[in-house]
């Protein structure tokens, strides 16, 4: 029997191209620019498959999905987050296909039609925070979180330092069935080596010197919910097999006691480290590795997806002036190609921390090349010259003098003061995580002058914690 797919569509363009190569491959078409249409369509014959965009003039895809479609239906989005992803799978789409698509992947999705299994799980709408990106390397990650999102596997993340490998562990947990129970998160990295057993499995009283109550673990904490292992590669080897029983036996036993507990929790694990280089080095455990990557997820660096970097900074300004409740400045072109060049060695979290400064300091309505420059610490970025403070000083206020017009320079020392002391403070605050005190200390000024700067300048150390 021909195979009939329906394509629902109000962009003309994306209709004509999938009919084009769907009739090439021997697919008989019909064409629909709205959900009325698609019903009308669907009341009136079978279809083999369903190619249905999400954004309709007369309503969401998601719902039409949601109402029952017997075939294939294979979702069709200009968005670019994992969100789209994981609610078109969850609510039974074969295939999320992200907008513009290749071709060949279109071949591909007619070879694999079959009857598709309807999600029984209602979707779940969310903010995905820093998950964006329409580069390849990003939708296939999407398309594997969305796959495995409302299961209890465990998922390794990796990537490196600044890539968001948390963002995703909390999406995942927050699209899986757990999503009402906890979500736990430690970084093994972060606390001593002789606290992390206790940290993790819980202690009695009296169990070490200072254990002076019982308390329970982050496992026990997440019974029902997720657990999250960040830097899981730093684990030490003792714990790692500790942590090998627990996961293979689904019981743990607090520090100094003698009975053990039965968790249900959902492990994921994350580190920027090769296990596999660590595992040959006599570092890490090859069982508890195997135990752990069930499902990989590897989060590409910032710098090899620059197409996302323009989308990713506007998300982030856009969060960054809401949070402070500014209009939001414009980024002009220029400003955004250094942004989209810059290497970006801590990821999206430098990108983030960036967006951030700049939203505080900008002046005007518009961000421009040398507002980016400045705030990424160097206006000639694009040479790769070093140069020293006082040159990059004496540079920068001689530029700023020119565009300012050196005949109408009056007042200049308190002008220039007041252009400088703001990234300062900012800087400072970045380093010290918003707390005054600190940042009293490393500036070398008393803290009720910090506390007059900051309200002379209208920057809320809140924003930094």
């Amino acid at each position: 029997m021909k195979m009939r797919a329906l394509i629902v569509d109000d962009d003309e363009g994306i209709r004509w191209i999938l009919d084009k190569v769907l009739q090439e491959e021997g697919v008989d078409v019909v064409q629909a620019g709205s959900i009325a249409e698609a019903k009308a369509a669907l009341a009136d014959g079978d279809f083999s498959v369903t190619f249905l965009d999400v954004y309709l003039p007369d309503g969401n895809g998601m719902d039409l999905l949601a109402s029952g479609l017997s075939m294939p239906v294979v979702m069709l989005t200009a968005e670019t987050t994992f969100g789209h992803a994981a609610e078109a799978y969850r609510m039974g789409a074969m295939e999320y296909l992200p907008k513009p698509f290749d071709l060949d992947e279109v071949r591909q999705l007619l070879s694999r039609v079959r009857p598709a299994q309807k999600a029984s799980a209602p979707a779940q709408k969310m903010a995905d925070g820093l998950i964006i990106g329409r580069s390849p390397a990003m939708q296939q990650m999407f398309r594997t979180l969305g796959r495995v999102a409302s299961s209890d596997l465990t998922v390794l993340i990796t990537g490196e330092s600044g890539t968001g490998k948390e963002m995703v562990a909390k999406t995942l947990h927050e699209r899986s069935q757990r999503a009402d129970k906890a979500f736990v998160a430690i970084n093994t990295a972060a606390i001593p080596a002789d606290l992390l057993e206790s940290e993790l499995f819980g202690h009695e009283k009296g169990s070490f010197t200072g254990a002076d109550k019982m308390r329970e673990g982050r496992f026990v904490q997440a019974d029902g919910g997720t657990l999250f292992l960040d830097e899981i590669g730093d684990m030490p080897l003792a714990l790692q097999a500790k942590l090998l029983r627990v996961l293979e036996e689904g019981r743990v036993q607090r520090v100094g006691g003698s009975e053990s507990k039965v968790v249900n929790v959902r492990l994921l694990a994350a580190t920027h480290q090769n296990l596999n280089t660590k595992i040959a080095k006599g570092e890490f455990r090859e069982d508890l590795y195997y135990r752990l990557n069930v499902i990989p997820v590897q989060i590409p660096p910032l710098r090899d997806r620059r197409d996302d970097i323009p989308e990713l900074a506007n998300f982030l300004l856009e969060q960054a002036v809401k949070e402070l409740g500014m209009e939001q400045p414009i980024l002009l072109d220029d400003a955004m190609d250094l942004l989209s060049r810059h290497d970006w060695p801590g990821n999206v979290r430098e990108l983030k921390n960036v967006m951030r400064r700049l939203a505080v300091l900008t002046p005007g309505a518009t961000i421009t090349l040398t507002d980016v420059a400045l705030a990424l610490g160097n206006v000639d970025n694009h040479t790769g010259e070093e140069e020293t403070l006082a040159d990059a000083v004496t540079r920068c206020t001689r530029q700023y003098l020119h565009q300012l017009g050196y005949a109408s320079a009056t007042n200049l020392h308190q002008h220039l003061l007041e252009q400088i002391e703001p990234p300062l403070l900012v800087l400072a605050l970045e380093q010290c995580n918003g707390n005054q005190l600190k940042v009293s200390e490393m500036l070398g000024l008393n803290r009720n002058t910090v506390r007059k700067l900051l309200n002379k300048y209208n920057i809320n150390p809140q924003y930094f914690r």
